[in-house]
């Protein structure tokens, strides 16, 4: 009786110490991920079908001791391929690069203390990334653009019906007559300088725009017109421009072709050449319109100290100051792409005018309502659900 309960304790006592020194089964290293309340893999959307995305939800981070693994498997290769380390302050990982004839899975897999791979494993099943079409997350900014366009062709519609569509007053604009009538009665010539800038400059294409129905309204008058260029392109545009300008006036002998022309392509030699033909010249207006760099405050007080009308126009932010403090009238920022709309009043130019402005407009707003929202959402502590929804549909919209 007692050899059989000796026999009994050292099998107890032998069993236990193997038990102490063995390998943690599986479920003993599930237990440690089973912290992890999800892992999903997804196609990406909205791309050409070379990512996933591979997002993961802990239970309870603050749980999460050991250092996770995410690897990735080929379906034509078993090979795991290591893509990052798992760290409780990220969700998702996005795996790029990938092969549309491919299928991947991945996987997650626990590391110990010293590093070394544990037993147990957490896996997806596989799936094959999706091309799409188009993206889909820019729906908003496509319906956004049907709309503009359908407000323009609306409002081009109405200005050819006759409807005169209301345009704030550009001062500098409204005073060209005055400034080219001065002209023709001192007998002195209109000075006309497209900016400093090449053609691919949207100020230089805006000042061009502005010389067409200026040119027109010189030919008119029956006055001298001209052009100094810095960029032989913008002058050969220009040529065309106030050729064809004089031809709607009816005056096509009145064009002439060597007071268009091209100076150089330096900087302050440009400057320097314009202040000597307005020093020689002494035209009675300059119009300094398009892109000025700092050659804008060398021109415009050569044309001060000879006493002519002088307006200018420049998206310049820098050149500005000087021009303002310079010339009798400044045309600033915008004004000078809605120049040619003001005066040329054509249908198309106005109609696209007029839809920026009500787009603007809508973009304000929304702006107006956003911090409204914001402002009543921090007020109340973030509580107002519904309140954070309509915030995060206006960051979608702003966002795409």
């Amino acid at each position: 009786m007692k050899i059989t309960f000796f026999l009994i304790f050292m099998s107890v006592f032998l069993f236990a110490q193997d038990n102490q020194g063995s390998v943690p089964t599986d479920s003993t290293v599930i237990s440690e991920l089973s912290f992890i309340e999800s892992f999903i893999v997804s196609d990406m959307g909205s791309d050409d079908g070379t990512a996933l995305r591979v997002k993961w939800i802990f239970a309870d981070h603050t749980k999460i001791k050991n250092h996770i693994r995410l690897y990735r498997e080929i379906e034509s290769d078993t090979a795991r391929e290591l893509l990052c380390d798992i760290t409780t302050s990220t969700n998702e990982y996005i795996d790029k690069n990938l092969c549309r004839e491919e299928s991947y899975r991945y996987s997650l897999v626990t590391l110990d203390s010293v590093g070394a791979e544990m037993p147990g494993i957490i896996s997806t099943d596989y799936i094959k990334p999706k091309a799409n079409y188009f993206k889909t997350n820019k729906i908003i900014l496509l319906l956004m653009i049907l709309i503009y366009t359908s407000v323009i062709v609306i409002l081009v519609e109405t200005v050819k019906k006759g409807k005169v569509l209301f345009v704030r007053k550009i001062s500098g604009l409204d005073t060209l007559d005055e400034a080219v009538g001065r002209a023709t009665e001192m007998g002195r010539p209109v000075l006309y300088v497209p900016g400093s800038s090449t053609m691919s400059d949207i100020a230089t294409i805006a000042s061009l725009n502005i010389l067409g129905p200026v040119a027109k309204k010189i030919a008119e008058y029956d006055t001298r017109l001209i052009v100094p260029n810095r960029d032989p392109i913008v002058m050969t545009v220009a040529k065309e421009v106030v050729k064809e300008s004089y031809s709607e006036a009816g005056r096509p002998d009145a064009y002439t072709d060597n007071d268009v022309f091209f100076l150089t392509d330096s900087q302050f030699g440009y400057a320097a050449a314009i202040s000597g033909i307005m020093t020689r010249e002494k035209p009675a207006t300059n119009l300094l319109l398009g892109m000025f760099w700092a050659e804008s405050l060398i021109i415009a007080e050569a044309g001060n100290t000879t006493g002519a009308i002088q307006i200018a126009g420049t998206d310049a932010v820098t050149q500005l100051p000087f021009f303002i403090t310079s010339c009798d009238y400044t045309i600033i920022g915008e004004e000078l792409y809605a120049a040619s709309a003001y005066l040329s009043r054509e249908p198309l130019l106005m109609g696209t005018l007029k839809a920026q402005d009500y787009f603007k407009g809508m973009i304000i707003f929304f702006i107006c309502i956003y911090l409204i929202f914001l402002i009543i959402s921090t007020i109340f502590g973030g509580d107002v659900s519904f309140l954070n929804k309509i915030l995060e549909i206006i960051k979608f919209i702003f966002k795409s």
